[in-house]
């Protein structure tokens, strides 16, 4: 069976070929994304690591006196990197503890060394202390930037851009609290590492670590739609909270769909569409005829007969139109919107397999358009100054849901089916939310959050976001799922498995 992609197996971050090195997979089953480990300072007690594939959760032990003064002890488990990084990873003691003075976090450093110079994002496990410390030369004393609004945070982000240093922290569900520390120069290649450290010599302390993720992000200066950096497909457990990457490419992949009742993710990359196994890990291409320039707004139907491509049209100075095609890859796509209209990005199908919503321009600005599928027919189901977007129907096709900026920020609407009673459903102004989907029991909306920061009606690629739950009967206000490095192509598209427990999504990373 050909593959597709440069797929790496997973937990590896080769960038250009499926890894044969028996070494190199017996350290990924060993250590995960991580290289090796070492108990830094020699320790009285020896501490481990315990790496399970199944969960991608990390389990450490660790003892050691202290990281502190000119001189450290503690259990580490590390990767060398060179450059900027984003680190981030949700983690917790597994019992009280002795020392209140205990510690767990991220780690950055020049050496394996005790004195090496250094920066880490330190939780304190008994009074819940929350810092960033620093240690700037060989042996010197350590300093340290307390953060004072978050105590004992369960997730924990360490982010190098040069000399300078973010860590951002907060209790899962919550927003980022981030202290930034400056001009550190740590060497460009350093260690970067999980650890742990009992401070007390005579006592091993346990930390579970999960949805550990270690980024290399895009150029500050790339170049949107011209340079690409890599993908992860993940999935996540939106009840658990946990997260799993299922592979990575060096390409870049986008707006992953759950189909086939589960057993596969239909995603784009470079204008093509592919199916995802779960059974064997493999990607194979799906065969669109002529339609070869795709973009990442395609969709299924709800039943699953239908598939509706925008794809660049030639013929129309390559213009994005909607296409309807048999999801088998045995048919030609068939055209639904016309030429010479203005661009269209589809984004819904009915329940009933008759009608589609797409985003289109049309005078001169974006509007929610409608079209019947057999008829081919264009019909007008929003009319605003601003962008709205992300158009999808809810599964009873009572309620189209979607985002517009219609009232200064991108927020998520919901209207009927026939595009009147447009209900505003988010109002938070230090988030600009987009692409609304629903569950398939209807009970729920996972979406993407871009901070405020982003430009007006814009959700542009290689940003720090998050996905965000709330439920359909707006009881309660959205919650933050996954903290991620991604954005534009992360999740377009209804990515909500069937049993609506499930959704996959992008990530991106060089």
């Amino acid at each position: 069976m050909k593959k597709l992609l440069a797929i790496c197996l997973i937990f590896t971050f080769s960038n250009s070929h499926i890894l044969t090195s028996q070494t190199t997979m017996n350290q990924s089953a060993k250590f995960g994304v991580f290289e090796n480990q070492t108990n830094v300072g020699n320790p009285k007690h020896k501490g481990s690591i315990v790496y399970n594939p199944e969960t991608q959760e990390y389990t450490i032990t660790g003892s050691g006196m202290n990281i502190w003064g000119g001189t450290d002890q503690f259990q580490y488990l590390y990767k060398s990197i060179q450059g900027d990084f984003i680190v981030r990873a949700h983690m917790k003691f597994t019992s009280e503890g002795v020392d209140p003075h205990r510690k767990m976090g991220w780690m950055v450093r020049n050496n394996l060394s005790s004195n090496s110079p250094e920066v880490h994002a330190s939780i304190h496990g008994g009074d819940g202390l929350t810092a960033l410390q620093y240690r700037k030369t060989d042996g010197g004393e350590t300093e340290q930037i307390v953060e004072s609004l978050d105590k004992l945070p369960d997730v924990v982000q360490l982010e190098r851009r040069g000399n300078d240093y973010y860590m951002s922290t907060a209790h899962y569900g919550e927003p980022f609290v981030t202290t930034k520390l400056e001009n550190v120069p740590l060497r460009n290649e350093a260690f970067v590492g999980l650890y742990v450290c009992s401070h007390n010599e005579d006592v091993i302390e346990t930390a579970v670590f999960s949805n550990v993720r270690i980024i290399k992000p895009a150029d500050p200066d790339f170049q949107p739609y011209r340079d690409y950096i890599g993908s992860y497909m993940e999935t996540m457990n939106v009840e658990t909270g946990l997260r799993k990457t299922l592979f990575y490419s060096a390409h870049s992949i986008q707006a992953p769909n759950w189909v086939n009742n589960d057993k596969e993710l239909v995603y784009n990359s470079n204008g093509f569409l592919y199916r995802y196994s779960f059974e064997n890990g493999e990607s194979q291409q799906i065969n669109t005829g002529f339609a070869i320039d795709n973009n990442n707004d395609h969709i299924f139907s709800f039943d699953e007969t239908l598939l509706g491509i925008s794809h660049h049209n030639s013929d129309d100075n390559r213009t994005s139109s909607i296409y309807i095609m048999n999801p088998k890859g045995d048919s030609i796509p068939r055209k639904i919107t016309h030429d010479g209209v203005g661009a269209s990005y589809l984004h819904g199908i009915s329940p009933d397999n008759k009608t589609i919503i797409y985003t289109a321009n049309r005078k001169g600005k974006y509007d929610i358009y409608g079209s019947d599928i057999e008829t081919r027919e264009e019909f007008q189901l929003t009319d605003t100054k601003d962008l709205d977007d992300g158009s999808e129907y809810s599964p009873d096709g009572k309620y189209i849901y979607f985002n517009s900026n219609r009232t200064g920020n991108m927020q998520l609407w919901r209207m009927d089916a026939d595009g009147k009673n447009p209900k505003q459903l988010t109002f938070d102004e230090n988030f600009k939310d987009w692409f609304p989907h629903i569950s398939p029991d209807g009970k729920w909306i996972v979406f993407i959050s871009f901070p405020p920061t982003i430009a007006f009606g814009d959700h542009p690629f290689y940003q720090h976001c998050t996905l965000r739950l709330m439920p359909t009967d707006l009881s309660t206000k959205p919650k933050i799922i996954a903290y991620l490095y991604g954005g534009q192509g992360t999740m377009n598209v209804p990515s909500w498995s069937k049993d609506s427990k499930h959704i996959a999504f992008v990530t991106n990373t060089d």
